[in-house]
């Protein structure tokens, strides 16, 4: 089975004000919560997503990126 690579970095938009910014994605654990550096908005996950970088960012989390769909990083979602 080929290895995986993993994209450390996603770039998050944010959708009230479009301010965007490159953050380093937590490899064991969700991020539910991101503020805003434009605005100040404190940013959640939508429905059904697990975190933050799944829901605005440009990259999907480490644990779905090397599991898919399925492996959300978290137990509620």
């Amino acid at each position: 089975m080929p290895e995986t690579s993993i994209i450390a970095e996603s770039t998050i938009t944010c959708p009230d004000c479009g301010f965007t910014a490159t953050e380093t994605m937590p490899t064991d654990a969700c991020q539910f919560f991101y503020d805003c550096k434009g605005c100040g908005r404190l940013l959640r996950p939508n429905r059904g997503d697990c975190c933050v970088f799944c829901s605005f960012g440009t990259v999907s989390c480490p644990p779905i990126q090397m599991n898919g769909a399925q492996a959300c990083c978290c137990t509620s979602c």
